[in-house]
């Protein structure tokens, strides 16, 4: 990394600190004051879907064709991606609190603009610019909800701060419902009055994000340590004010070079040349469901009144409950990627809304059961992937470094999007005007596939991070660079590890030495290239901790059953087999001890 760009070394114990907060009002103000970003975004976005009837029909002020309103939502997406690429590296120069101003303030004053359409090209510059504001936005938002959401339920929050974009979706089509009333409002009207609604909304989430704090993780890399332990300390008082009780110390500190700025090519080597494989689950995922989500936000409308018979004016019902079974999808599924883990219900909401997707198909070309049968179908075909595509930015967010996490959102988002967020909803848009179910049927496959692609990406190359720190996922870029160049205080501490992972390494040869595994499959070298194998530092970080973890809950309770250990110290967060493993290193390392009766303790003199 260049060096012009870097101000200090430091030591935190930041992440820590905000890793072991008990959920308070704080984290409350946090999933309001972010989710009401969502709101906002999912009420812009369907805002098109609601209207697009009344803005096909003659009378309404502007007349668009089917296509015209699929070319409209691509529009939208193009100005959303470069809209996050654009102020993604304003965010990470000036603050991510700082962008939500401006970027709040660009879609405001597109969003008035847009009321005021009378022509397809005014439309489309104000949908682009609309556009650029929300997609500004979301490298901050998600960044921000891992950097500030405790660790062993961070998965769970984020699925439904995503999903609080359909809350916005019903909402609007509720709305939509009144003000496409001819009864109340003239044909050119109403619409107009219907992006309007998401300008007030915009003032009301400005007014909510005041009491959201700048990210401490952000602060403390970017040279502002003291400003970040400071917004730190209010929290921990505000926690312990409310609970009654002293937090526990903090476990575990992190030495950074601070940096001011990181560039889009560097994130991209980062990305491609040491987490190849990452970069690709990132692009799968981001890929499949911006081209099914876009393909349907923007052309339900549309496909329900050609190919269904919907009225217009009654076409944002059918909005409103897609919206809400989408809705659910995070709010019942959440908590199971934070305890069923991350990989397993990522691939089952791509696999299974795929499937379902087959199924969408074969009633749409046989005309079975009418709207409300379709619309089942469709309802459980996002149900189950809408919890997919929060995780995808759940997923960005959690396995690239710190330096990078917020421009590695914006650059996944905006690749990812501009390929199938733009592709499908004028694929879909053209195949619509074309008023032939067979070619229609085509588009319903094609987004059955891109999601399914991405559920066999996800079981191939996904990252097992339920319950992990967001430094353990993936070590910061600076922190690597401290070990591997700079001799320091800690140096001492690094001779150690590195005599304990060579003793750990040597009782694994031991171990394996005469036992030779077959395995079924391809052999190792057939994804050799896509391996990213973790350093030997970063393993042993995780190890180590755990491994104190167990020698301090042991020295506190001692005796105790391995159950009762299992439990005190929550390893059903940790994932498959790391109990069991760090248990065993514990006792290679004679820090515990097992005792008559199934009991654990600490090896007699050991300090208590």
């Amino acid at each position: 990394m260049s060096s012009g760009v870097q101000t200090g070394t430091i030591t935190t114990e930041v992440p820590a600190r905000l890793d072991r907060l008990p959920w308070s009002r704080f984290h409350w103000r946090v999933v309001l004051g972010l989710g009401g970003v969502w709101i906002l975004d999912g009420l812009e976005v369907t805002m098109v879907g609601n209207v697009a009837s009344r803005l096909t029909e003659a009378g309404s002020g502007i007349q668009l064709t089917a296509s015209e309103i699929g070319i409209a939502a691509a529009v939208y997406i193009a100005g959303a991606c470069l809209g996050a690429l654009f102020f993604g590296q304003l965010t990470d120069r000036f603050g991510r609190k700082k962008l939500f101003i401006l970027t709040l303030a660009v879609y405001l004053a597109a969003t008035v603009a847009t009321a005021f359409a009378f022509a397809p090209w005014y439309f489309y510059i104000a949908r682009f610019f609309t556009g650029a504001g929300i997609g500004g936005e979301y490298a901050a938002i998600n960044s921000a909800i891992d950097e500030l959401i405790p660790a062993r339920v961070r998965g769970r929050v984020d699925l439904i701060i995503n999903g609080s974009y359909w809350l916005g979706a019903a909402g609007g089509a509720v709305g939509a419902l009144l003000l496409l009333n001819t009864a109340i409002f003239p044909a050119d009207i109403g619409w107009r009055l219907a992006f309007g609604i998401g300008a007030v909304f915009g003032i009301v989430v400005l007014v909510v994000r005041r009491h959201i704090p700048e990210s401490p993780r952000w602060l403390f890399i970017h040279g502002r340590q003291d400003e970040a332990e400071r917004i730190v300390g209010d929290i921990e008082a505000e926690v312990e004010r409310e609970t009654g009780q002293a937090l526990s110390e903090a476990d575990g500190s992190l030495t950074v070079r601070q940096r001011k700025t990181i560039s889009f090519v560097e994130i991209a080597k980062v990305a491609f040349t040491r987490y190849p494989r990452r970069a690709v689950l990132g692009l799968a995922l981001f890929i499949g469901q911006a081209f099914l989500y876009n393909a349907f936000t923007f052309n339900l409308g549309t496909l329900l009144s050609n190919f269904l018979d919907v009225a217009s004016g009654t076409v944002p019902i059918f909005y409103a409950l897609w919206a809400l079974c989408n809705f659910a999808g995070p709010l019942v599924l959440g908590r199971w990627f934070d305890t069923v883990g991350r990989k397993p219900m990522i691939a089952l909401a791509y696999l299974g809304s795929a499937g379902v997707a087959v199924v969408l198909t074969v009633l749409f070309v046989s005309q079975t059961g009418g709207v409300w049968a379709f619309m089942a179908v469709l309802g459980l075909c996002f149900f189950l992937a809408s919890s997919g595509a929060s995780a995808a930015y759940l997923t960005v967010s959690e396995v690239f470094p710190m330096e990078t996490r917020a421009l590695a959102i914006a650059f996944f988002y905006a690749t990812g999007t501009a390929i199938g967020g733009i592709t499908g909803p004028l694929l879909f848009g053209q195949l619509i005007e074309s008023g032939q179910r067979n070619l229609v049927a085509v588009s319903f496959l094609i987004g059955a596939a891109v999601m399914a692609v991405g559920g066999v990406v996800e079981l191939v190359f996904g990252v097992k991070a339920e319950g992990e720190r967001l430094e353990d996922l993936a070590l910061p870029l600076t922190a690597e660079e401290d070990v591997e160049g700079r001799p320091d205080e800690h140096e001492e501490e690094r001779r150690e590890r590195a005599a304990r992972i060579a003793a750990r390494q040597q009782r694994q040869r031991a171990g394996l030495a005469g036992a030779r595994r077959y395995r079924p499959g391809p052999p190792p070298g057939w994804i050799a290239a896509w391996r990213e194998p973790p350093t030997p530092e970063a393993l042993e970080t995780v190890l180590d901790h755990e491994v104190e973890t167990i020698v301090r809950a042991v020295a506190e309770h001692e005796p105790m059953t391995a159950r009762q250990l299992h439990r005190a110290i929550g390893a059903r967060y940790w994932g498959p087999g790391e109990f069991r493993k760090a248990v065993r290193e514990a006792l290679a390392d004679g820090r515990i001890v097992r005792m008559r009766r199934g009991l654990i303790g600490l090896p007699q003199g050991a300090d208590r």
